[in-house]
């Protein structure tokens, strides 16, 4: 079984990731597998909390032994947000084609601020993304980067290249997806997934231009410096 696993900022196209993977004839998906336990090794209050805690593990060793276990499909396709896993004490990254999704921290932030007042470097979570990159290439492997702009601007180039990074084949399929909630969706998805679920495809989202509130533009100074040291690695269209 081959794992391909989402290292994810928040507030960027991972779920749109998420269902373009869905759409292969060999995976299997999983979405934010570990929000329960950010949740209560934080303590931070996000919409839809209650409805996380009834729904998933609390202890990270069930959700890992629940997670590696084998699937009726020979692709395994895991979405994390890297402010997820900064709280773990580990995750068998050796184990996995590990991918980190990235995104311009200001456009980031300007969206995480609709929901939460103040983020923090935790929340943008690219700071950790650049440290476990490092961390994972020094070791030997070989992780891929993926920028969503990117990403954007040659859907079928960037996800064919990915493919042939991963080894995998690319699918057609990749490209759309129908409209409308998924059965694999996180019991969050009335609460964050409201665009993607208008979505039939990889677009720029009209949001992506909204402005930086003042008060978290140093945020976004300190953010930037980690964003445009991965950005060189990301696969170009």
């Amino acid at each position: 079984m081959k794992t391909i696993h989402i290292i994810s900022s928040p507030r960027n196209i991972s779920t749109a990731l998420m269902y373009s993977f869905a759409q292969r004839s060999d995976t299997t998906v999983v979405d934010e597998p570990f929000y329960a336990v950010y949740f209560l090794k934080t303590g931070i209050v996000h919409p839809g909390k209650d409805e996380v805690l009834k729904n998933q593990p609390h202890k990270e060793e069930k959700v890992l032994a629940q997670l590696f276990t084998e699937h009726t499909r020979p692709v395994y396709f895991i979405k994390n947000m890297a402010h997820h896993l900064e709280v773990l004490q580990h995750f068998p990254y050796e184990t996995c084609e590990n991918i980190f999704l990235i995104r311009n921290p200001k456009q980031i932030i300007a969206s995480y601020a609709q929901v939460i007042d103040q983020p923090v470097m935790r929340d943008i979570g690219i700071e950790y993304q650049y440290n476990l990159f490092e961390k994972l290439a020094a070791s030997g492997k070989k992780p891929v980067v993926l920028d969503t702009n990117l990403l954007l601007e040659n859907p079928e180039s960037v996800l064919r290249k990915t493919c042939a990074a991963i080894g995998l084949p690319f699918e057609e399929a990749m490209l759309t997806w129908p409209a409308g909630p998924k059965p694999y969706d996180g019991v969050w998805a009335p609460y964050w997934y409201a665009n993607v679920h208008k979505s039939t495809g990889f677009e720029k989202q009209q949001t992506s231009n909204r402005p930086l509130p003042q008060n978290l533009n140093s945020l976004f100074k300190e953010a930037r410096i980690f964003y445009e040291k991965l950005l060189p690695f990301a696969i170009k269209p």
